[in-house]
């Protein structure tokens, strides 16, 4: 029997189709065994009880031919596999002896990147292969999985889609998680980045690698995005009207061409805000739009001095705009409710186990309705509830480059909602943090936060709770903070803060680390030299808690009164406001004090001891004038990322 159908299992068969097509053709084979015959080309046939006749050649599932007429892969097909997996093997056949299951193959004994060019291309097509060259010659990263401990599939997490190789040394049996034939170049894609991972790493079993894309450093898009950036920082939110309109759709246009995921959102923040406070917006935040300006410079300064080989990463060349996924299950991990102006936004949380990836689902209301009126709201037929607390099948996902979600509502496109019982042991290891030391390593080896990839839910995670040791209430601050242990004894702190949109987060989070707990789910970061996480859900015996669409119910907190504010916190937070609001204003069209109140501002940061960044300070009020020139502009770009990593260190 073929080597090829004696590697599958009924596990990888339901990754390749679906679970609930594997057991309707197990129950056809309980009511009678097809016979099996092997042309000389390799073809199996099989002859079911009812007459209907199959054929799979080499090639893959998709190859599959059957009298019933079910259109793709159908029972039938699968259940010749199925069949082919009952059959002992003839004693003695030594032929038999190498066809090994999956399952016994040693884990990293055989590599995707043995795979030829020639035959990618006969699996493809010769229009895919030139897609994945385009992306090649841009630059992507990749993380390269090569099959160990539970999990012996070789694969690779490409920013667009996760490609498995199911069946070893057989390209026809490779599965990717985007729709077939929207993304077919991301095989080529993971071979490639298997063929470098085999020469720089060869003993890793898990290893990130750069492919391609280090011929080119910037570009005129990128050039452009930088200029538009010292245009704005110059003139000021204030004193910019409608003149940049075609500035910024020649930027646009070129950051889209040259496919510079990253710089294009961070412009089309800026413009956003730009648009906000032009209609006097609540939206319209003088931080938000000073951060937006000095990424921009940022990610060109990363990819100009000696960085091109992080062109991809820093840049987003390697993403597409928007990724159709296949039939997908999305578990919700909980929801995060906030309101601007006289809108309510939902933002859910949902896992996607096939992709390892935290994907967002965005949603905006006219209401200044809280959490819990708007959790009865439907999103493609679902409520929001459901999503967020529950888990879902769909077959209308679509993931875009910043990995937020769009489900369609297509009639034929169903989206399935299912009750959760709380199962986050069965994510992704990588979506989950069972070790806080281990968290806490890979967040201080994270890139500088301005030249990231610009990736939603980028540091949510999925964290197990041993023990929860105190739960305390700062009344002033309105705030709950809890902490929790790992297995190993080692701490973190869930901090949450009460809002009107969300009225009984607090009370919801309370009694959750009050009962029988066992993950919460939220944003992490390092504070003070500890991991601090903002819970988004929390997984307990029976279900999921949402705390920001639970309903308010009475209780009482007993805590300490909240403490001072950290001096070094306050020196930060105010030089950060300061650099907005010249950013508010303008270089041209700051007051004469100015300049006074960067160096008082610089003052208080050196006396905290952040000597570099009260420098900074320094040096751009010294080049504040009647006509500020790129120098000033330089220097308030380094003053700025100088302040915003200090803040995101603290």
């Amino acid at each position: 029997m073929r080597a090829d159908l004696l590697a599958l299992t009924a596990d990888t068969l339901a990754e390749l189709t679906n679970r609930g097509l594997v057991k309707r053709a197990a129950r056809e084979l309980e009511r009678g065994v097809p016979v099996l015959t092997v042309d000389d080309a390799g073809t199996v046939h099989a002859v079911f009880a009812d007459g209907v006749t199959t054929a799979l050649p080499v090639g893959g599932l998709d190859q599959g031919t059957c009298s019933c007429g079910a259109a793709g892969v159908c029972r039938h097909v699968v259940g010749l596999v199925l069949a082919c997996l009952q059959q002992p093997a003839p004693a003695g056949d030594a032929a038999g002896a190498e066809e090994k299951p999956a399952a016994d193959i040693p884990a990293g004994s055989w590599s995707p990147g043995e795979f030829t060019d020639d035959q990618v291309a006969a699996r493809i097509g010769e229009r895919a292969v030139a897609a994945a060259r385009r992306v090649e010659a841009a630059g992507y990263v990749a993380r390269v999985h090569r099959g160990h401990g539970a999990d012996r599939v070789p694969s690779v997490e490409l920013p667009t889609a996760t490609v498995r190789f199911l069946v070893p040394h057989d390209l026809g049996f490779a599965r990717t998680d985007a729709v077939a034939g929207a993304r077919d170049d991301v095989l080529a894609l993971a071979v490639w980045a298997f063929r470098v991972a085999d020469e720089r790493a060869p003993g890793e079993a898990d290893v990130q690698v750069q492919v391609g894309g280090a011929a080119q450093a910037a570009g005129p898009g990128l050039d452009s995005a930088v200029a538009l950036a010292g245009f704005v920082l110059r003139e000021g939110a204030v004193h910019l009207g409608a003149g940049t309109t075609a500035q910024v759709a020649v930027v646009r246009r070129d950051l889209e061409a040259a496919r510079m995921r990253w710089p294009l959102l961070a412009v089309e923040d800026v413009v956003a805000q730009l648009q906000s406070y032009g209609e006097r917006s609540a939206r319209y935040r003088p931080e938000a739009l000073a951060d937006h300006i000095a990424e921009l410079v940022a990610r060109h300064r990363a990819v100009t001095t000696g960085g091109a080989a992080l062109r991809s990463r820093v840049l987003g060349t390697d993403e597409a705009s928007e990724t159709p996924l296949r039939r997908a299950r999305l578990d919700g991990l909980g929801a995060r409710v906030s309101t601007v102006g006289g809108e309510t936004m939902v933002d859910l949380f949902l896992a996607h186990a096939d992709s390892a990836t935290v994907l967002v689902l965005h949603r905006a209301y006219e209401t200044l309705d809280a959490g819990p009126q708007l959790a009865g709201r439907r999103v493609a037929g679902v409520t929001i509830g459901a999503l967020a607390g529950g888990a879902v099948v769909t077959e209308s996902a679509a993931r875009s480059a910043s990995r937020t979600v769009r489900l369609g509502t297509r009639r034929l496109s169903r989206t399935e909602a299912m009750a959760s019982r709380g199962s986050w042991q069965d994510l992704p290891p990588a979506l989950i943090a069972a070790d806080l030391t281990a968290l806490a390593a890979e967040l201080d080896t994270l890139p500088p936060r301005p030249i990231r990839a610009r990736v939603e839910a980028e540091l949510v995670r999925v964290i197990p709770i041993s023990e929860v040791r105190s739960i305390n209430y700062s009344p002033g601050a309105q705030r709950v903070d809890a902490m929790i242990a790992d297995a190993a004894g080692t701490t973190a702190v869930i901090s949450a803060v009460h809002s009107s949109a969300a009225p009984g987060r607090l009370d919801a989070m309370a009694a959750a680390l009050g009962g029988t707990v066992r993950y919460v789910a939220g944003s992490v970061r390092r504070t003070g030299g500890g991991i601090v996480i903002d819970p988004i859900g929390f997984a307990v015996d029976g279900g999921v808690v949402v705390p920001d669409l639970a309903p308010v119910t009475p209780s009482s907190f007993d805590g300490p009164a909240p403490v001072s504010r950290d001096p070094l916190d306050q020196a930060l937070d105010d030089a950060l406001s300061l650099l907005a609001e010249v950013a508010h204003r303008g270089l041209l069209h700051v007051p004469a004090t100015m300049g006074v109140r960067l160096k008082e501002t610089g003052g208080r940061l050196r006396a905290v001891g952040l000597r570099r960044a009260a420098d900074e300070l320094d040096v751009l009020a010294g080049l504040l004038g009647p006509d500020p020139g790129d120098a000033a502009i330089e220097a308030w770009v380094n003053a700025h990322l100088r302040v915003s990593l200090a803040v995101d260190l603290r």
